[in-house]
């Protein structure tokens, strides 16, 4: 297997997963691991490193080395926001994306592979329309960010890339998350949440707290995205989140509630009578159906296990 984006949030759950499963299963496989800096990753992650499993190879994925040898599998997950910094103008977002991309689809093409999922977002489909809670797979719409054409482009070459090759393609739209390695110093409101938390201050949120979201917790993200790959139809696009919607308000009281910490949220700015709230809400109807997939892990209990993961590092830390 060969996975991008291993020391994001996404790659490293994948990681501890093909760990665990190699382990419990005797799976016999192998995989090689595109990061920036191994150096980072060993410090990060030491007890995935020493595995004899899990091979670092160093690089950008707009122009890693290639690695020697067949890979029938390949899961391009280098799709976090980290790619995709405040500030940055869109266009060099987009072509960052779409550049890396193209790069791996080169590489996937002289490894022989036979699937390929890649890690897209949910920001393809643009603004969601009030008049939809829950988004469809069906629904098109026009991606307001650099970041979210760099996505759509993205998942247009790799259908093409399969239909030419004869490569099973799986397209991974992802939403919101929540669970360890999530960054709590980025740009995702739980995460912001959670270092209030864990900092003993009050959880602020920035707006007014009608925004709607769904979270899925990182452990069925993994089973989730492990089983598009392997069992996904060819050439097919799957929601990947919860549809259980919480307003960012109600998020944060959440996290409030597991602390059992009540009073402690600070709203900044007072909601506007009559405004319709902006949604962030997939439907997962389809992968339900076709896959079997589900939001196994409530998410009082996803924040209960995440605080408690951030709480063991900081001891271990010390």
């Amino acid at each position: 297997i060969f996975i991008t984006g291993g020391t994001g949030f996404f790659g490293m759950w994948l990681l501890e997963s093909f760990a665990r499963a190699n382990d419990k299963l005797g799976l016999g496989m192998q995989a090689v691991v595109l990061t920036r800096d191994p150096a980072v990753f060993a410090a990060k992650a030491p007890h995935l490193t020493a595995r004899a499993d899990l091979q670092l190879l160093a690089g950008d994925m707009r122009d890693f080395r290639f690695p020697a040898g067949k890979f029938p599998f390949v899961i391009h997950a280098a799709s976090d926001t980290s790619i995709a910094p405040a500030g940055a103008e869109p266009r060099s977002v987009a072509d960052t994306i779409v550049g890396g991309t193209q790069r791996v689809l080169e590489f996937a093409a002289q490894a022989d592979t036979r699937k390929f999922l890649l890690t897209s977002s949910g920001a393809v489909y643009g603004p969601q329309p009030p008049e939809l809670t829950h988004i469809p797979e069906e629904y098109v719409g026009q991606p307001a960010t650099g970041y979210g054409a760099g996505k759509q482009r993205s998942e247009e070459l790799c259908l093409e890339f399969g239909r030419r090759h004869g490569c099973e393609v799986k397209i991974a739209r992802c939403f919101a998350f929540v669970g360890p390695h999530l960054p709590l110093d980025a740009n995702f409101a739980i995460g912001n949440f959670l270092r209030d938390a864990l900092q003993g201050e009050p959880i602020q949120v920035a707006g007014d707290g009608t925004s709607e979201r769904s979270y899925l917790y990182a452990a069925d993200l993994a089973a989730w995205l492990w089983t598009l790959l392997f069992a996904g139809p060819a050439g097919r696009a799957y929601n990947v989140g919860s549809l259980s919607t919480v307003t960012i308000a109600e998020t944060a009281e959440a996290v409030a509630a597991v602390l059992d910490r009540p009073g402690t949220v600070r709203i900044m700015i007072d909601p506007t009578p009559g405004r319709s709230p902006t949604r962030y809400v997939p439907s997962v109807d389809r992968a339900k159906a076709e896959l079997g997939l589900w939001a196994w892990t409530p998410l009082d209990e996803a924040i209960r296990r995440t605080l408690a993961w951030h709480r063991a590092a900081a001891a271990n830390s010390l």
